[in-house]
């Protein structure tokens, strides 16, 4: 079986899942590389399961959460039906041994992960387990978690992070919240967003973790971590010297950056 690719996906707001705009359309030509080839499951880590603790979803028939307010109503009627993945589920407590992984059968898919798999799988044909980020630890945790879950990309499984590298709502642009763009970058978030870009590319893991040396744009950028996270377990499942691609790049909304990051 080929090796799956990895994916952090900028999600930006959950209205993207209804919009066709430059990134739904990225998140959509993602969804087409794949062809027949498509994983045998997904494994997303978004920003909007953060928990004390671990856990991964182990139902069979995951619900589909509404996990924010204020959006049109057609935002809460949306439904992805994908099915869960038991047997991933317990792969992943095996693979994460001896840390504690509860099998949980209460959460399901939030919008970090239906809003892109909505465009990159938008039949829901493939079962997709989710995995919590645990509040308690620090950066480098959570990328070493991601290295002990590489080897899932060679039994078919796509590991998928869901967040934002520059996450500020307090900041955000909120006349173009409704709409498909808008809202002038600042300085701090363009220069933060392009100092972890590029140091993604030149392969250099340990800036991105340590992303406070970035200063005062990245204390903006990322004003609590849940969001930025996500980027640290696909970047800890990178292979050496693997080729690495930025499908989607750009700040949305003033203060949300956009940025994909592809591994394979």
């Amino acid at each position: 079986m080929a090796r799956m690719p990895a994916l952090f996906v900028g999600h930006g707001s959950p209205m993207n899942t209804l919009l066709q705009n430059p990134y739904t359309d990225a998140w959509a030509k993602l969804g087409k590389e794949f062809g027949a080839a498509k994983p045998k499951a997904i494994l997303a880590v978004s920003a909007h399961w953060y928990i004390s603790g671990t856990a991964v979803t182990a139902m069979s028939m995951p619900k589909t959460i509404h996990d924010f307010g204020g959006f049109p109503q057609a935002l809460f009627d949306y439904r992805y039906p994908a099915e869960g993945d038991p047997a991933l589920a317990a792969r992943v407590q095996k693979l994460l041994a001896p840390l504690p992984v509860d099998l949980d059968q209460g959460w399901g898919l939030d919008h970090g992960t239906w809003s892109v798999l909505a465009h990159i799988f938008p039949q829901a044909d493939v079962p997709v387990v989710q995995l919590s980020i645990d509040r308690s630890q620090p950066a480098a945790w959570h990328y070493e978690l991601g290295r002990s879950l590489a080897p899932l990309r060679d039994e078919g499984v796509l590991i998928l992070g869901s967040g934002d590298v520059v996450h500020n709502l307090r900041l955000i642009d909120r006349a173009a919240m409704m709409g498909a763009g808008g809202g002038a970058a600042p300085d701090w978030a363009t220069r933060f967003n392009d100092e972890i870009r590029e140091a993604i590319a030149r392969g250099d893991d340990e800036a991105v973790i340590d992303f406070e040396r970035f200063g005062e744009a990245a204390r903006l950028s990322v004003p609590t971590v849940e969001h930025y996270l996500p980027l640290l377990y696909v970047l800890g499942a990178r292979g050496k010297g693997e080729a690495t691609s930025f499908p989607v790049d750009g700040i949305d909304l003033g203060s949300i950056s956009m940025l994909s990051v592809k591994l394979g």
